[in-house]
């Protein structure tokens, strides 16, 4: 078969793809411009791939896909070989700031055709990039031991972050060049183009679950490298204790910085709190300076863009001498991705007691949610519990208008501090600040802990980091707490309408 009728035949199938139920066209458009016919005979096709990432997903995912199509076009059955291309381009970092046509979210399929990495294709329990299987921990109420400056570590201790894939990172418009050039940097960290990556972009649309993305990437096709994610505001906190230590243990000092030079990738997550800490400052840029001249990869991210940050010029030029990208709010189509993507993974969580939204109120929540992400996911979040925990049949525009009203953060919505939420919490749950804000662990002052952790989360941009300070608890402990009442609330009627009428009460002040 000539090139020429190989192309055309070849476009034919994946329109033809494109009509299937199930298949997500823009899905198509983004890996299909990734994979090239090589030859086509009766019942054979061969394809090439750009890398080992985009076959992967292909043969995961759309591989019978091709096959039906190939076959309803040519009335054969057809053996399909999908081969990586190592002669292509995007198999080399460009060299501008143009991104290559990215690849696509895929949710997990039962129908597997190629091997596949433990951690990112195994059946998981997840919802939200922010929440984590809590099945098999019963003891909702158990709040772990806040953790003394000893105890703390650079390295992530749970499990959450194992959960942020690029395969459950839902693309658009919005932040298609930034996911392209995390996959570029994942596939070959250190190469100079895009050494430091810098991903920037307001609170809630993204960025750490790039970065953990591209850490868990790493891990499962890179296992021989060392790679460290830590949070600005840990390492800030790192630094002081190897710092107020020296005078005991002078090698405190050496060890806190070996740490993090000895990484091969590096990810730092929300750099702008490094402004104001000097010392700190001082000490990162020399990690940095290390990290690049040995090559290894630096990856930064921030809620705004590195001259935007409070801190000296050298400092932020270095940062923005690789690729800086930023993430957008999402449009509508993306945020109707991320509503399919949490039912379908809530489904998939609980076969034996699935729920259905219809499209209809899948749209209205997609049209009337603010651009945070997490304000979004809340609203599903309190639809699935309104289904489940009323067994309903089904559900209306004017039923969903009715539950989420006053629920997003549009027009004249107030902004609302931490404080707001922590005094109505106080007086709901009759408990003193004092205990609140102590290590006090009996069930109703835990359980009021938890809901103010949830509350705070939902109605404000604060990060685990900040709401865990005010609370002198580390962002672990919060991260855990927002988890349980988020399960509590699909399958406890009672907490579920607490936390309506405490939600009332903080928007009526």
């Amino acid at each position: 078969m000539d090139s020429n009728t190989l192309t055309q035949s070849w476009n034919s199938v994946c329109e033809q793809i494109k009509t299937y139920d199930g298949v997500d066209p823009s899905q198509v458009d983004a890996f299909f411009s990734r994979i090239h016919p090589q030859a086509m005979s009766e019942g054979f096709l061969m394809l090439s791939a750009d890398n080992d990432f985009i076959k992967f997903f292909i043969e995961r995912d759309f591989l019978p896909h091709i096959k039906r199509a190939l076959e309803e076009q040519f009335s054969v059955p057809f053996t399909v070989m999908l081969e990586v291309d190592p002669l292509s381009s995007s198999n080399v970092l460009p060299t501008t700031e143009t991104a290559p046509a990215p690849t696509a979210p895929v949710t997990p399929t039962p129908a597997v055709t190629a091997p596949q990495p433990p951690s990112q294709t195994q059946p998981r329990t997840q919802g939200f990039p922010e929440t984590e299987d809590l099945l098999l921990n019963p003891d909702f109420y158990t709040e772990e031991v806040p953790q003394t400056p000893q105890q703390k570590s650079p390295l992530p201790q749970n499990n959450t972050l194992s959960s942020y894939t690029f395969e459950n990172f839902v693309i658009g418009d919005s932040n298609r060049i930034p996911y392209t050039m995390a996959v570029t940097v994942a596939e070959q960290p250190g190469r100079q183009a895009y050494n430091p990556l810098f991903i920037y972009g307001r609170s809630g649309l993204g960025k750490t679950h790039l970065l953990c993305a591209m850490r868990n990437y790493i891990e499962e096709t890179r296992p021989e490298l060392n790679t460290i994610y830590v949070n600005a505001d840990e390492l800030v906190n790192n630094y002081t204790e190897s710092a107020l230590a020296y005078d005991k243990d002078k090698s405190s000092y050496k060890n806190f910085k070996d740490l993090y030079e000895d990484a091969d990738v590096l990810f730092i997550d929300d750099v702008q709190q490094l402004q104001g800490k000097k010392q700190t400052l001082d000490i990162v840029f020399q990690i940095f300076n290390t990290l690049i001249h040995k090559g290894k990869q630096v990856v930064l991210s921030a809620d705004r863009a590195p001259h935007n940050i409070d801190i000296d010029e050298r400092y932020y030029s270095r940062f923005n001498q690789g690729g800086t990208f930023d993430i957008q709010p999402p449009e509508l189509e993306t945020k109707l991705g991320i509503i399919k993507l949490y039912i379908k993974d809530y489904n998939q969580t609980n076969p034996y007691d699935t729920v259905e939204i219809p499209d209809d109120v899948q749209l209205y929540i997609a049209e009337n949610s603010g651009p945070n992400i997490r304000e979004l996911k809340s609203a599903v979040l309190k639809i699935i519990s309104k289904i489940k925990i009323e067994h309903l049949t089904d559900m209306t525009i004017s039923d969903v208008r009715r539950e989420l009203e006053n629920h997003f953060s549009g027009g004249s919505f107030r902004r609302f501090t931490s404080d707001d939420i922590i005094d109505q919490v106080k007086a709901f749950y009759k408990v003193s600040d004092k205990d609140l804000k102590s290590s006090n662990r009996t069930h109703n002052v835990a359980f009021a802990r938890q809901v103010a952790f949830f509350l705070i989360k939902q109605f404000t941009d604060l990060t685990f980091q900040d709401i865990g300070k005010q609370f002198n608890r580390h962002h672990s402990t919060v991260i855990t707490s927002v988890q349980k009442i988020e399960k509590l609330m699909i399958s406890d009627r009672e907490v579920s309408e607490e936390i309506d009428v405490l939600s009332k009460m903080i928007r009526e002040g």
